[in-house]
């Protein structure tokens, strides 16, 4: 690990313990040759989940756009984004643990919905109004009478 300080390639691990977010490691380091401390994390390099859509073709699963889509869903809504992090996290967690390695777009975005039900019912419409792509108001009917 190169020392951000002086660029030294040799320091010594000083603590180690899980992030806060508990996807990482936080290691607390010092610079063996100019005795600063830096942090760094460290993550398990997995490999890519492949997410198969509905027209057939895949794309490689980016947390970035379940985020972007919860974020809309959540607008104007007392959710914080620690709340929406946690839904991401938990659902990455679920993935992991069953050894995804392509999951198909409706199963996923079922993920999502399962836990914005929990969180918040009118986020969970607002998702599921896209998502689910209601052609008419007795879809979306459906959808409110679902919960």
């Amino acid at each position: 690990m190169r020392c951000p300080s002086c660029g030294h390639t040799d320091s010594k691990v000083v603590d180690s313990r899980p992030s806060e977010d508990g996807t990482s490691i936080r290691r607390r380091r010092e610079c063996l040759k100019c005795n600063r401390r830096f942090t760094t994390y460290e993550r398990l390099g997995e490999n890519p989940l492949v997410v198969r859509k509905s027209d057939g073709t895949s794309e490689v699963y980016r947390r970035d756009k379940i985020l972007r889509g919860l974020y809309i869903a959540c607008a104007k809504r007392h959710i914080t984004p620690d709340q929406i992090n946690s839904v991401v996290d938990d659902l990455e967690t679920e993935l992991r643990n069953k050894n995804y390695t392509e999951i198909q777009s409706k199963a996923l975005g079922d993920m999502v919905l399962q836990r914005l039900r929990n969180l918040d019912e009118v986020a969970y419409i607002r998702f599921a109004s896209v998502y689910k792509d209601f052609k008419n108001v007795d879809e979306f009917n459906q959808a409110i009478k679902g919960l």
